[in-house]
């Protein structure tokens, strides 16, 4: 468990560490840096780097909260990467099942893989675990149709690191997209027509909008002002517990 600067959670849990490059938005992953980074602190977690690992100990972590929290699940790696097992994936489900007071937000760009899972009835979805997946380009939106069917009740799009333009995205059953812009040492810009194009879609489609980002080599200095304003929209969190 960590605290997150990552503007749209409050906090990360990572079951799972390390991942392999899939598409265009993993060219500079911030995970394999900090995976590096992490190694080199001595951090135990990461001595195998940015190799797949899965860690069974942190399954137990979310019953030790004790408020309600805000969670991205798997920041290091990818929930749905080829090499986790079902078995593995299906403990993490219920680990977030059986604990509804908060809510765990989960993100990968291998949405065939989740959605084959899911139309084999093998995810135990709860209100309170939210499914996106990635999409930096026109190359990879096939991922929302994908991610459209799956029985997860809160669905959301990560447009970052945004690289190219997305245009008429089908928005039907998506309840939130975030735009952010890359970040590091060499990131690839991000057109403000993209991101104000997506933002119109939002409003027209009635789906909650947030904007991370600009990025840049200095992304706190290039802050993340849309338009004159943050837009800071969220999907409703529903209180089950």
């Amino acid at each position: 468990m960590a605290q997150s600067s990552i503007e749209w959670t409050e906090m990360t849990w990572n079951p799972v560490t390390g991942c392999s490059k899939l598409s265009a938005g993993c060219k500079y992953c911030y995970a394999e840096i900090m995976a590096k980074r992490l190694k080199a602190m001595g951090v135990e977690k990461y001595d195998n780097e940015f190799q797949l690992t899965l860690h069974e100990n942190e399954l137990l972590t979310p019953y030790t909260w004790k408020k309600p929290k805000v969670v991205f699940v798997n920041s290091m790696s990818d929930l749905f990467h080829k090499d986790v097992p079902i078995g593995f994936i299906q403990k993490v489900f219920k680990v977030m099942k059986d604990n509804p007071q908060h809510v765990f937000q989960i993100l990968t760009k291998r949405a065939d893989i989740l959605n084959y899972y899911d139309s084999e009835g093998w995810l135990n979805w709860s209100h309170n675990i939210w499914m996106g997946v990635s999409v930096e380009n026109q190359k990879v939106v096939n991922r929302i149709d994908l991610l459209r069917t799956i029985r997860a009740k809160v669905k959301f799009l990560s447009c970052e690191p945004l690289i190219g333009p997305l245009v008429d995205l089908n928005l039907h059953n998506i309840d939130w997209v975030i735009v952010g812009g890359e970040s590091g040492r060499k990131p690839r810009p991000m057109k403000e027509e993209w991101v104000t194009n997506i933002k119109d879609q939002c409003i027209n489609a009635d789906v909650s909008f947030f904007f991370k980002q600009w990025g840049g080599t200095n992304k706190k200095k290039s802050g993340r002002e849309l338009e004159g304003r943050t837009w800071d929209e969220m999907p409703e969190i529903v209180e089950q517990y």
